[in-house]
């Protein structure tokens, strides 16, 4: 037997094979069901018990040796065959690249942009890492305000020569910032991410993205305010959208409002997403309060302004009716590729 595998593995080692049907005779004279193998282990039940050990090794590397060698001859033949393709036939179609498509958010984020942009709004940015300063004192949140205790924040650092260090909870921090670097007349919106401590699920996540808006000038009016989100809805949802505004409070806008629209779902009749009162709400806004405008040097009695925040995330569920916020961020190419033939 010893003689046999030493003669089968110079013959394996040398063999190299001219085309297909020359490795398709080495792969059956050796490793087929009636190959050499197979007769060399049904020889090797004849052996002594004394040698089986011995011959048991030598036999598996022998069978693995054939193995290895036929599949290396196959992997080579496979990328000669492949490439004097490539290279001869030059009317073969290329590797095609599969398109992506933009994010949801992303979507409403520009068409937002857009349409304040036609109003003469600018766009603004600032940090998501916000002091306490930015974030909550210059906007007239007082000391003892829910939104400063742990249940809604992610805190950073304490203490700092403007307070706590935290992630930014509303993109109004990039309102003080430009305030205070600036003198009015301002009209920009803010885009941009926030984060808030909760829990996560269907209708809510602890970072979402929002789009501020501010303008302030002399003889800003409430008006101005309502005509200017009118305009935005009617461009955004389609003309015919109702829109109501609701008084409500916010520590840096007096008067303030809640603003809803008719439920572009079903159509004001009441669905599940509207909680069945045809209504949704999208944003909040209000007059920016005097002591805002005083806290970053703006004289109060010379200057009005109008300020607005929306979730790009409300927004987007009501245009696309996506009822999971989970969604937007588990990257499902499934969920984003829906959104391919709306790429701008």
């Amino acid at each position: 037997m010893q003689e046999k595998i030493n003669q089968y593995t110079a013959e394996i080692n040398s063999f190299q094979p001219k085309n297909a049907e020359e490795l398709e005779s080495f792969r059956i004279r050796f490793l087929g069901t009636k190959g050499i193998i197979k007769d060399l282990f049904e020889e090797f039940k004849t052996v002594s018990s004394e040698d089986k050990r011995v011959f048991g090794k030598v036999l598996n590397e022998f069978k693995q040796l054939a193995e290895a060698k036929y599949q290396t001859l196959k992997e080579g033949s496979e990328t000669e065959d492949s490439g004097s393709k490539s290279e001869q036939d030059l009317t073969l179609p290329g590797e095609g690249f599969e398109l992506g498509a933009r994010h949801p958010l992303s979507l409403v984020r520009k068409e937002i942009i857009e349409i304040f942009k036609k109003l003469g709004f600018n766009v603004a940015e600032g940090p998501e890492v916000e002091d306490d300063w930015h974030n909550f004192s210059a906007l007239n949140f007082p000391e003892e305000h829910p939104a400063r205790d742990m249940q809604d924040t992610f805190f950073i650092k304490k203490g700092g020569e403007k307070g706590d260090i935290a992630l930014r909870t509303h993109t109004s921090s990039v309102q003080v910032r430009m305030m205070e670097a600036g003198k009015p007349p301002f009209r920009a919106i803010m885009p941009g991410r926030v984060y808030r401590n909760e829990a996560i699920s269907a209708r809510a996540h602890c970072f979402f993205h929002q789009v501020e808006g501010l303008y302030i000038d002399e003889n800003v009016s409430f008006a101005d305010l309502k005509q200017t989100l009118f305009y935005f809805v009617q461009e955004l949802f389609g003309e015919g959208t109702k829109v109501r505004f609701r008084p409500s409070y916010f520590p840096f806008t007096e008067p303030s409002a809640e603003m809803d629209i008719s439920c572009s779902i079903c159509k004001g009749d009441g669905c599940q997403f509207c909680k069945h009162s045809g209504w949704v709400e999208i944003l909040g806004c209000g007059m920016v309060d005097p002591n805002v405008l005083e806290n970053t040097n703006i004289d109060s009695k010379k200057y009005t302004g109008y300020a607005f925040g929306m979730g790009i995330e409300r927004i987007t569920n009501l245009k696309y009716q996506i009822k999971d916020l989970r969604l937007f961020s588990e990257n499902d190419i499934r969920f984003l590729k829906q959104f391919q033939s709306e790429m701008i």
